[in-house]
């Protein structure tokens, strides 16, 4: 290269930018024809977009043309709101026939098609967003705007009870793929004006429709921003599932503990916005995200607060005993079993001894297969065919274990071990995926050290749990810090007419009501007396 010639620069950010923003500014043209070719042309090859040419019923010189895709909207709607009322009832209509040419467009919005959804577009962009979103694109001849039109009917699958979130008490309804459905289910629950729904489009390539759903009198508008900043920071050019956000805007990417919640369920979301969260929808998917999300979340059922408080409490402290089995059991069996023998009481340690005659591997080198065939049939078991995936998980289980066993691979103890590992396991569902990742920690520290090495771990989560926060909450409020008033909700459940106040971070507004603890009638006092 010789001195002096510049070397060809990529385009930089700036400059992609600055030539997105160009194309986005161009105006429509005039005439009907250049519309159409310049759309036509952005749609090259795109066999399932229609294109319908037709002449006003008032004047055959005046030519109009639609655009939509097909699949996207109802051919109903079409039909019978845009091309009828513009094809034949035109002709009865004297005022829009004596009209002036200027006042075209507008009279055709506001007196010629009956749809609740009717916007005008300017530009090029504006027109190609409204078809990709299910508009139906209006042009017409001598005029630089156009009309999007909400034609909007997909096929939807329709409200039905989450497998993921079922109940024995409480309302079976549940998320769909369809946010306005969504958005419709939860305003069902929450009536009130206060309810706050804004949207924008994430992704570059999808323009997926996110909305952010708040109660204005409630929320802390602080989180309210930061909910709002993390979401405009995202630069990626698909969200195709809700799972694609929670990753790009929590707070610990490199933590194992979910600092952002999900759900199914409208009266879940509902709830939770009511003690101040706040909720994202994304287009496309039945899990809508909550935020902030704590540590005491993977242990609370919706059903907890359908029935009486005291079965409810009992349930929660068995959740919290499942979720410490299903953690530390496999490591504290290793850590007795090859570190402190003499802790087990002499009959149980010679009964173990001679269940283990024969087993050639060490106790953590059973736990850890074990553990791993048992991951391998769970996962089975969801991927295939749901009638095939349940016979193969417990067909699989039974004959493997009863087989490992008779072949002298593994000793009877683990595989009771294990199995009560994976039960519980099953009972705390929000936190699975974390348990599975904390017993191979677990396991790891007791195989090194017994019960020094399993203590060292459990400091090291601990003081990493005080350490997480979610959208600048404490993950392990109100236990940390402590809040009295709250922890009538962590390990009971208290009766309603003790929960006076919202949780004190999360809202601005913290009372609920008054109290209203239920006692019998003065006549009825009078009876008894």
């Amino acid at each position: 290269m010789e001195f002096g010639q510049k070397k060809h620069q990529p385009p930089t950010n700036k400059t992609k930018i600055l030539k997105s923003t160009l194309a986005e500014s161009v105006d429509l043209d005039s005439r009907l024809e250049v519309n159409l070719s310049q759309i036509k042309e952005r749609f090259k090859g795109s066999v399932d977009v229609a294109y319908r040419e037709f002449s006003l019923g008032f004047d055959l010189n005046k030519k109009a043309g639609l655009i939509y895709i097909d699949g996207l909207v109802s051919s109903e709607i079409t039909n019978t709101s845009i091309l009828k009322p513009l094809m034949f009832e035109l002709l009865q209509n004297e005022e829009l026939k004596n009209m002036v040419q200027g006042n075209l467009v507008e009279k055709i919005k506001n007196c010629a098609l009956p749809n609740s959804s009717v916007r005008e577009a300017k530009t090029f962009q504006e027109v190609i967003d409204g078809i990709l979103f299910g508009d139906t694109a209006l042009l017409l001849d001598d005029f630089h705007t156009a009309l999007l039109i909400g034609t909007r009917g997909w096929e939807a699958r329709g409200v039905d009870e989450p497998v993921t979130e079922a109940v024995v008490r409480g309302p079976r309804e549940g998320f769909t793929e369809t946010i306005g459905v969504n958005t419709a289910l939860l305003r069902r629950k929450i009536k009130n004006e206060e309810l706050r729904i804004e949207s924008l489009n994430l992704g570059r390539q999808t323009k997926t429709q996110v909305y952010i759903a708040y109660i204005a009198g409630i929320v802390n508008k602080k989180i309210v921003t930061e909910v709002k900043k993390r979401l405009q920071r995202i630069d990626i050019d698909a969200i195709l599932e809700s799972g694609y956000i929670e990753q790009l805007i929590e707070d610990a990417p490199t933590s194992i503990f979910p600092t952002i919640g999900n759900t199914e369920k409208p009266d879940i979301l509902a709830a939770k916005l009511l003690e101040g969260r706040v909720g994202i929808f994304v287009d496309g998917t039945p899990f809508v995200l909550t935020v902030p999300y704590l540590l005491i979340e993977g242990f609370q059922s919706a059903e907890d607060y359908y029935s009486r408080p005291y079965y409810s409490t009992v349930l929660r402290m068995i959740r919290y005993t499942a979720f410490f089995i299903s953690v530390l059991f496999p490591a504290l069996y290793v850590a007795l079993q090859s570190f402190h023998p003499e802790m087990i009481p002499t009959s149980l340690l010679i009964s173990m001894a001679g269940a283990r005659e024969g087993v050639p591997f060490p106790a953590y080198i059973e736990a850890f297969g074990m553990g791993v065939a048992f991951e391998i049939m769970r996962e089975a078991g969801v991927r295939m065919p749901r009638p095939i995936g349940q016979s193969v998980s417990i067909v699989g289980s039974l004959v493997l274990g009863q087989a490992a066993v008779s072949a002298g691979i593994v000793s009877n103890p683990m595989v009771i071990v294990v199995a009560l590992t994976a039960i519980a396991g099953f009972v705390v569902t929000a936190l699975t995926d974390t348990m599975a990742l904390m017993r191979l920690f677990f396991l790891f520290c007791a195989a090194s050290l017994g019960f020094f090495g399993l203590l060292m771990g459990m400091l090291f989560i601990n003081i990493h749990l005080m350490k997480l926060r979610s959208f600048g909450i404490p993950y392990l409020y109100p236990m940390a810090p402590m809040n009295f008033e709250e922890l009538k909700d962590v390990f009971i459940r208290a009766p309603f007419w003790t929960r006076i106040f919202r949780p004190g971070l999360l809202s601005k507004n913290q009372v609920r009501g008054s109290s209203s603890k239920p006692s019998p009638s003065k006549n009825q006092r009078n009876e008894e007396s």
